[in-house]
């Protein structure tokens, strides 16, 4: 029984790709942190009668930041899907 080596994969990625992800990947782990702060906040302020108010307040705006997130991955591969059909010499131009 002969083994094949294993085969290379190169991958080929453009610079405006990387930098596209990049900025979406640092915009959807902020948005993370922001609705988990925000959750471990308002489960703090459940535990007193008079912050019950402010507690609703910062859970529903982290379960908006929640749902969010699906939508900065959906914007992010259409933004990727535009720059993929552009031409070479417009596609830094957006």
């Amino acid at each position: 029984m002969t083994r094949e080596a294993p085969r290379n994969v190169t991958l080929t990625i453009g610079h405006e790709e990387l930098r596209i992800r990049g900025v979406y990947e640092t915009i959807s782990i902020t948005n993370d942190f922001l609705a988990g702060v925000l959750f471990l906040v308002g489960s703090i302020l459940f535990f007193s009668e008079s912050t019950l108010y402010a507690a609703t307040w910062l859970f529903t705006i982290g379960s908006v930041l929640f749902v969010a997130r699906p939508t900065i991955r959906l914007v992010r591969r259409v933004h990727l899907g535009r720059v993929a059909h552009l031409p070479l010499e417009t596609a830094g131009d957006f």
